[in-house]
């Protein structure tokens, strides 16, 4: 049976003034099927954290279009790409009065395969069918508790410091770059990538089922409604995108 990948993405600016977040689906000018999606979680105070967020969009775009498979491979561009959202934010510093940083998490589909890589606390799941084969790690302070086993999944949920970073884009350091990938896509296959706006609301077993039994707008809407309701007037910026591989109509 013939494959092909649908996309959504989806965003809400929550119970904030303003929406940092952003996510963009991108197709390579030359290089037909090859895709990057990516989502980046803005953080430095008013208008700073949009600001780092667009930038990363920004130089992933640049750097996925100069993406050239003769020479370099999927891993190599992820990793150029998320350099290039870096060294953008720090460079964006010595022009503004903000302290502008992201998260980001990039996908990249290229010849049937899946590559990823992130720095931060905004995720990437993938699931087949209803099953959790790869989850992101996250480069927070109660990400390196809950790896260490001192702290469960549900503690982790709801410790008071996790929104602690121990690695993100923007700062002093050389990001922190983590990458994965999943070999060949199959039919099944339901990617999530999103900002810890929407999956603090969520356990796996419930992301899984979500995205198994709906296509992949109605999966997004249901996921932002009912992180919508249980921010209780709370919630921070959401966004979402999700990339499924479905039966090919024709």
């Amino acid at each position: 049976m013939r494959v092909s990948v649908e996309t959504c993405v989806a965003r809400h600016v929550g119970d904030r003034k303003e929406q940092q977040d952003r996510v963009a689906v991108l197709t390579h000018p030359s290089h037909p099927g090859a895709l990057l999606v990516v989502l980046a979680d803005g953080m430095g105070g008013h208008n700073g954290g949009a600001t780092a967020a667009e930038q990363v969009i920004v130089a992933a775009r640049r750097s996925f279009e100069a993406f050239t498979p003769a020479t370099e491979s999927p891993g190599q561009a992820l990793d150029a790409a998320v350099r290039a959202a870096h060294g953008a934010i720090r460079l964006s510093q010595f022009t503004r009065e903000q302290d502008p940083h992201s998260t980001v998490v990039m996908y990249m589909l290229y010849r049937g395969k899946a590559y990823w890589a992130h720095c931060g606390d905004s995720r990437l799941y993938h699931f087949r069918n209803r099953q959790l084969l790869a989850r992101t790690s996250d480069h927070s302070l109660v990400g390196e508790l809950h790896r260490r086993g001192k702290l469960s999944e549900e503690e982790a949920l709801r410790h008071p410091q996790r929104n602690v970073l121990v690695a993100c884009l923007g700062g002093d350091r050389p990001p922190r770059i983590e990458q994965g990938g999943s070999g060949d896509v199959m039919l099944g296959d339901r990617f999530l990538l999103c900002s810890d706006g929407l999956w603090r609301y969520f356990g796996n077993d419930e992301l899984a089922a979500t995205l198994a039994d709906f296509p992949t707008a109605e999966a997004a809407r249901r996921l932002l409604d009912l992180a919508r309701q249980r921010a209780a007037g709370r919630g921070d910026n959401l966004v979402l995108a999700i990339i499924g591989f479905v039966p090919a109509k024709g």
